[in-house]
């Protein structure tokens, strides 16, 4: 490694950092375009321009066995949507592309809107509610669930399994030790509950079950599909509701301007996804030696693009740690890009704008009713609680 290479010894999966990574972001995109991380043997990209291109070029930044840091831990995610790479990967995301097409998600946004409206209408009654455990974490669990036709035993189990799933793509630290039995106890339980009999009939699930028959898929490739579909419908928008309530609560301005002109909530939830990425980092593994500035990666060598970072770059964006309403940043990187970008982000949108739009029809004001609480996860970022007080303006 040349002597002129950046060299950080920053802990971006320690607490401090997970608290409030932007200053650790800021300081990394300062060394370099590719910066190596001493205290794990990897490499990171902490700038837009090179993390999109990244996300670009499965040939040269492949997520077979890699998206996670832990090589073990890899090796048990080979095969799925996440772990691989063309074209197997279009052959598994091709299973239910139908089913997540614009045409078809257009299909579902009138009751995607009348959910919403059922679950935001009496917490807005209350007047006083958790955000994040009364909403953010209830609605798309329930919306997902019912398109992939999952039994009501195994919806309550999800949350914990994503949540441990996601921390196992970070090193082998305290979090990961932990959520290892988690996940893989959960994995067993999941993978009865998708199994053919105990889905309804006529949803996403069903569909995997007859590719797999059909022969598009392998049998032992259907639960790993439809886990990740599960995880990855639902994650994105959990924390996206939650940390875009808790960023108009303490902008009252914002929440009015949103109020005023409606054409704007599009365009919020794509800052939110910006301001405060849901997912702050995957890794992918190097299949040649890549050039940057003043840094050579190696081949095979395990490479954390950060979202999280790229998302506030100043040399992408004007003003990167402002939250402005109005921005329109749609080509951050907070679904990923390319052939890995966020298969279920159009569902992520309508869900969000729906429960944007449900409160905005009701409420004329959001505030804090108690200190934030954030969860720490080592790849995810999100609150674990965030208390509200709504004013509706009546009588």
């Amino acid at each position: 490694m040349s002597t002129t290479t950046p060299v950080s010894d920053v802990d971006i999966f320690g607490d401090e950092v997970l608290n409030d990574p932007y200053p650790a972001y800021e300081a990394l995109r300062g060394l370099g375009a590719a910066v190596h991380l001493s205290r794990h043997d990897c490499w990171v990209l902490p700038r837009y321009e090179q993390v999109r291109a990244a996300l670009g070029d499965h040939g040269r930044f492949s997520s077979v066995d890699s998206v996670g840091l832990e090589p073990a831990l890899n090796e048990r995610r080979r095969g799925g949507v996440l772990a691989s790479d063309p074209p197997e990967h279009e052959v598994l995301r091709g299973v239910l592309s139908e089913s997540l097409a614009p045409r078809a998600l257009s299909r579902l946004r009138t009751d995607i809107g009348r959910r919403a409206e059922e679950l935001v209408a009496p917490l807005v009654r209350r007047g006083t509610f958790d955000v994040v455990r009364d909403l953010a974490r209830v609605f798309p669990v329930s919306v997902v669930a019912d398109l992939i036709g999952m039994p009501l035993a195994a919806r309550e189990e999800v949350l914990r399994f994503a949540d441990a799933f996601f921390n196992t793509f970070g090193p082998l630290n305290a979090r990961t030790r932990e959520s290892l039995p988690v996940a893989e106890a959960l994995f067993d339980e999941l993978a009865a509950m998708m199994s053919r009999d105990n889905l309804e009939p006529g949803g996403w699930g069903e569909a995997v079950h007859r590719a797999a028959d059909r022969g598009v898929i392998g049998g032992h490739q259907v639960v790993p599909l439809l886990r990740a579909y599960l995880v990855a419908s639902m994650d994105t928008t959990i924390n996206a509701i939650g940390s875009g309530l808790w960023l108009l609560a303490e902008r009252p301005e914002a929440w009015q301007a949103l109020r005023e002109d409606r054409s704007l909530v599009p365009l919020v939830f794509e800052e939110i996804l910006r301001y405060e990425s849901p997912v702050q980092i995957f890794f992918r593994r190097t299949t040649c030696p890549i050039e940057y500035e003043d840094a050579v990666i190696p081949e095979q060598a395990h490479v954390g693009l950060l979202f999280g970072s790229a998302n506030r770059d100043s040399r992408k964006w004007t003003d990167p740690d402002r939250f402005q309403v109005d921005r329109a940043p749609m080509d951050h990187v907070g679904f990923g890009y390319g052939v890995h970008g966020c298969a279920g982000q159009g569902l992520a949108r309508i869900e969000a704008q729906a429960v944007f739009s449900a409160l905005l029809d009701r409420v004329d004001r959001v505030e804090l009713a108690g200190p934030p609480r954030r969860h720490l996860n080592n790849v995810i970022r999100g609150l674990d609680s965030l208390p509200v007080t709504v004013t509706t303006g009546r009588v």
